[in-house]
């Protein structure tokens, strides 16, 4: 059953709602229904969900999974990650069931250039977010209308306000998790009984790229390993519109 209005499930040939209007009428929605109003709005071909395969996103994918497990996802593969991290992806693949993972990965010639030493991290880290994560996920969100991400409000910092639905550019941007709360999160892992990320049990709250992650301490903010002692709190995926 459609989780849209009428005049947003059929809108005129060739345009899509606006995402103001489908963020009003998916405000209390649950992040299943989100995703089934993604799919329905702009169709599978068109819908990429992308995901880091961190700590906490077991649970979208498995949401995801239960509406539609051949939805495309995007996972950013770029070149500093953990080996946990790619064996996490492989793992979750199989145990959920994934028939459509694209890993992606940064531009040769952009790294020779701009990154020849592997130090970008160290001098610039926006830079080297940029090249690694920005640009490539930009090139593959070219053919997609809207994208499927899991930020959610209770973490804070720039996402404590953001929308169920917003523009990003030349596509929508759905945030299915915007709402829950972090018990929840644990209920789907529980309830599913989804294999945690293999560095949890080492202290990792939230993991990205090597040089940038580092655990957490007790009572920290769950993304307080990250970029630790910098001012950056973003990589610039969420930050930046997507052409």
């Amino acid at each position: 059953m459609s989780t849209l209005a009428p005049e947003l499930a059929q809108p005129q040939a060739g345009a899509l709602p606006s995402a103001d209007a489908l963020d009003r009428a998916l405000r209390t929605a649950s992040p299943a229904e989100v995703i089934a109003a993604a799919l329905e709005t702009v169709g599978r071909e068109k819908l990429a969900l992308v995901s880091s395969f961190g700590t906490e996103s077991a649970a979208l994918l498995k949401v995801m999974a239960d509406v539609d497990p051949s939805i495309p996802v995007v996972f950013l593969d770029t070149g500093w990650l953990f080996e946990e991290t790619l064996a996490y992806r492989d793992t979750l693949i199989e145990a959920l069931g994934l028939t459509d993972v694209r890993s992606i990965k940064p531009d040769e010639q952009a790294l020779a250039q701009q990154d020849p030493d592997r130090e970008l991290w160290f001098n610039d880290p926006d830079a080297c977010c940029r090249i690694r994560k920005v640009e490539p996920l930009a090139r593959a969100l070219k053919p997609f209308a809207g994208w499927i991400n899991g930020r959610k409000r209770f973490q804070g910092g720039t996402r404590a306000d953001i929308p169920v639905v917003e523009d990003d550019g030349v596509r929508l941007k759905f945030n299915p998790f915007a709402n829950v709360s972090r018990e929840e999160i644990e209920a789907i892992y529980a309830l599913a009984k989804l294999p945690p990320h293999p560095l949890v049990a080492s202290g990792y709250q939230s993991v990205g790229c090597m040089p940038c992650s580092s655990r957490s301490a007790a009572g920290e903010d769950a993304r307080a390993g990250r970029w630790r002692g910098r001012a950056k709190t973003e990589c610039g995926i969420h930050t930046m519109k997507m052409s």
